[in-house]
């Protein structure tokens, strides 16, 4: 099984850790990971698709077009740029003049897009490809007697008809398996569907409603599960989530929302092995107890 790994922009500049899990984790599941050399921003709603979507497609046409020169479908961990792609990719194929008006863009690139490769997210693909049975079976430290949620990434949910893989959208199961194959338990609650809150747009336009939106996640969450830990697969829902929990902890001038938060292939790697310093070291919600609890080692 063959990926090219469309990291987009957060990833490797503020998550790095979460770009080692991935590269650790998949190839050990026997997914051989491709990079995509000079590909761009998806790019994000918040840039060129809100003022240019001319400019949008041509930039998402030339990922689409590296991925088609290698042959292979592109796979990302992030919401957003999952999203994006598929977008840009059911346009294009859909209307002979975006494609035609794209090309031609490319065209002093060498550049075509050609729609031969699709986008796929990494919930996707674990659960499709490779499957919780494989997962559960490669794990080393499994989390037995702990209780999760999961954070469903929203881009990958709605609309349905063009980013859906889980079905159906509102009662989705995949990425709960997926967590469950590591040996969790997983929690549901009445907020579970709702988005993390953390879209730049609504951070940057109204911080305040952004954190209230989160607050109201995190306490149903408090105050409906008994949850140890948060998963996420997306990035901006790993960090948002974390941030929003330090935030709320100094709006109550307390420490009652400590749930350490991992993306996926984070915990992944964890379970199967691999150093904790390596794949999960950076957050604001010390993982260090939580996973000293897993693997028996302190983590320094």
């Amino acid at each position: 099984m063959k990926y090219g790994l469309f990291l987009g922009c957060n990833v490797p500049a503020v998550r790095p850790d979460v770009e080692r899990a991935i590269r650790l984790t998949m190839p050990r599941l026997g997914a051989d990971l491709v990079d995509l050399e000079g590909s761009a921003c998806c790019p994000a709603f918040g840039s060129f698709p809100s003022m240019d979507e001319t400019a949008s497609l041509a930039i998402s046409a030339w990922n689409f077009s590296i991925a088609e020169e290698t042959g292979v479908d592109l796979i990302t961990e992030c919401g957003s740029c999952y999203s994006s792609l598929r977008i840009a990719r059911s346009k294009l194929l859909e209307s002979e003049e975006k494609r035609e008006r794209v090309n031609k863009l490319l065209e002093p690139t060498g550049k075509k897009f050609r729609g031969t490769v699709k986008v796929r997210h990494l919930i996707d693909v674990l659960f499709n490809d490779i499957g919780p049975e494989k997962i559960r079976e490669s794990i080393k430290y499994p989390l037995e007697n702990i209780n999760a949620i999961v954070q469903y990434p929203c881009h990958t949910l709605f609309p349905s008809e063009i980013v859906g893989f889980d079905s159906p959208s509102g009662r989705p199961h995949m990425f709960r398996e997926l967590v469950e194959a590591l040996g969790a338990s997983v929690q549901t609650y009445s907020r579970e569907l709702q988005c993390c809150g953390g879209a730049g747009g609504f951070v940057k336009g109204s911080f305040a409603d952004a954190s209230e939106f989160a607050f109201k996640k995190l306490r149903a969450v408090k105050k409906e599960t008994d949850a140890e830990f948060i998963v996420a697969s997306c990035i901006t829902c790993l960090q948002h989530l974390d941030r929003m929990q330090d935030e709320l902890n100094k709006k109550n001038n307390d420490n009652a929302y400590s749930l350490p938060v991992f993306d996926y292939n984070q915990i992944l790697a964890v379970c199967m092995g691999f150093q904790p310093k390596e794949v999960a070291s950076i957050s604001t919600i010390s993982r260090d107890e939580f996973i000293r609890r897993i693997t028996k080692v302190i983590v320094s």
